[in-house]
């Protein structure tokens, strides 16, 4: 888990569906942050069923099969 103000932090999903333009991180302790794809060029290039093929690693980390890059949910938390 990450330590984020105190709080210890995870990512449980991502949505690309619920707001146009906004990707939908679902954090462990039950919060939605919603984050504009535009801050993250690489996946707003992604389809949408590019965006949907997503792994979550160790609640930390999410990358996509279409790339390489690989974003942490300190990624998330700075926008």
């Amino acid at each position: 888990m990450c330590k984020y103000k105190d709080t210890n932090l995870g990512i449980k999903k991502l949505d690309f569906g619920l707001k146009r333009g906004m990707m939908a991180v679902y954090l462990t302790d039950g919060r939605v942050v919603l984050v504009p794809v535009s801050m993250f060029p690489e996946i707003k290039k992604l389809s949408l069923p590019q965006r949907e093929n997503y792994m979550i690693m160790d609640d930390q980390y999410f990358s996509f099969d279409a790339m390489s890059k690989i974003y942490s949910i300190k990624d998330v938390l700075k926008y």
